[in-house]
């Protein structure tokens, strides 16, 4: 019930002024969010980095104007540098969505974002990193896969997100299970339609379990991102199936999301990756991991009531 209300509200200047002008999200917001600098996020990224794997996600969205994008490839640039210097570059990854840097841009919004992501994915190389293409709503699916398909050209690494709730997702598995392929399988975080996207909890774990079973059993490197306890175990199980050993695919969660869970995949010696987010923008971000799991929405209304 509450999902629909909070993603609308993910997209309304109005209550993100409201939230951010309240005291106590700064609590909730830093459960989700590993600082607003990079300075902040580091010790914490180097922390996480003796036990497991990490991607970074430099906060930002919808992208209006070419400068503004070009001030979140410095950003990454930055913090692949930065990566380098603390000797992270086999532990960390980064995590780029393409509105950020200049897809929905009217003119030539997509050719710019893509020699964006050429410039990040370069300073990745310099350090021996991963980049990964994270994907938005259902409308930018065609755009990303296209850039995604030009910078495996000279990137042949650049990893790509899909949401299982989305009818084409399945078909999108098969097409990116080749070898050398890294898909990360989420579930999905926006509110889309019906005609495009299951709607019904039990049939978007359906259609999870079907993709999963799809990279699983490719040649491609697959990255399981899920929290549910039963889709990390169904994992684990198509994996020894498919004949996969514990390096050949990944578990990822997100970052303030079962730690606990998250240290004991590592300790079992499972590829465990944290998708960490910093930075300013950090308002769509938190309210769409509100949406996701209601506790969370609960324990922010507990907060706000007991403060006042």
């Amino acid at each position: 019930m509450l999902r629909t209300p909070l993603l609308a509200a993910a997209r309304s200047s109005a209550c993100r002024k409201l939230v951010e002008r309240t005291p106590v999200t700064r609590a909730m917001v830093d459960r989700f969010v590993a600082g607003s600098t990079l300075e902040q996020a580091l010790p914490k990224v180097a922390d996480l980095a003796r036990d497991r794997y990490v991607t970074l996600d430099h906060l930002g969205e919808d992208t209006t104007d070419e400068a503004q994008a070009q001030n979140t490839v410095k950003a990454y640039t930055r913090l692949l540098e930065e990566l380098g210097r603390a000797g992270l570059g086999d532990r960390a990854e980064v995590s780029v969505k393409l509105s950020a840097v200049g897809q929905f841009l009217p003119a030539d919004g997509e050719k710019i974002a893509l020699e964006n992501a050429r410039d990040i994915c370069e300073a990745a190389a310099a350090i021996g990193t991963t980049v990964t293409l994270d994907m938005e709503d259902h409308t930018t699916v065609d755009s990303t896969l296209s850039v995604l398909r030009e910078l495996r050209t000279d990137f042949p690494w650049v990893g790509a997100v899909l949401q299982s709730y989305l009818h084409r997702t399945e078909a999108d598995c098969r097409d990116l299970a080749g070898a050398g392929s890294r898909v990360r399988l989420c579930k999905g975080a926006y509110d889309e339609p019906a005609s495009v996207a299951f709607r019904d909890k039990a049939e978007v774990d359906r259609a999870y379990v079907r993709c999963m079973k799809v990279l699983m059993n490719g040649d491609g490197y697959p990255m399981i991102a899920s929290h549910d306890p039963r889709m990390v175990a169904i994992a684990q199980q198509l994996a020894a199936t498919a004949g996969r050993s514990e390096d050949d695919y990944e578990h990822q969660m997100l970052f303030g999301i079962r730690d606990d869970e998250q240290q004991r995949l590592a300790a079992e010696g499972r590829r465990m990756r944290v998708y960490v987010p910093y930075g300013t923008e950090w308002y769509g971000y938190y309210m769409r991991r509100l949406a996701e799991r209601p506790a969370n929405m609960l324990f922010f209304a507990r907060s706000l009531v007991t403060r006042n």
